[in-house]
């Protein structure tokens, strides 16, 4: 069973910091590239940031300098430490496993909505 699990979202106002956090299946957490993705009301799915088996990690543009993805891989899980939140970072974030190359190894949690508001 492959199992993707996100908490840690809610509201936070402008500046401020959540954390999320993806519990994965053990069968496939250490050989997936994990990331974060995230959905605003009327736009496109965007990638936020993936990290690899070997800890390096990828951001989109927007978020470098605020978002660090970090994983514990005695935990199964995947962190979003996500600071200096703007508005603009309102929206469903969604923890994701993938392996390059395989498209049918592709795995979604549920999402948690993160919203920045004052």
């Amino acid at each position: 069973q492959v199992q993707l699990v996100e908490s840690g979202g809610g509201l936070v106002q402008p500046g401020g910091s959540l954390r999320l956090s993806c519990a994965a299946s053990a069968n496939i957490f250490s050989i997936s590239i994990m990331g974060w993705y995230r959905q605003a009301p009327g736009k496109e799915r965007e990638l936020v940031a993936r990290i690899f088996s070997s800890g390096a990690t990828t951001r989109a543009d927007s978020v470098k300098g605020r978002f660090t993805i970090s994983r514990d891989n005695d935990k199964n899980t995947v962190y979003l430490q996500m600071n200096s939140l703007k508005p603009e970072d309102t929206a469903v974030y969604y923890c994701n496993a993938m392996r390059l190359g395989l498209s049918a190894y592709n795995y979604w949690g549920q999402g948690t909505q993160v919203t920045v508001s004052s």
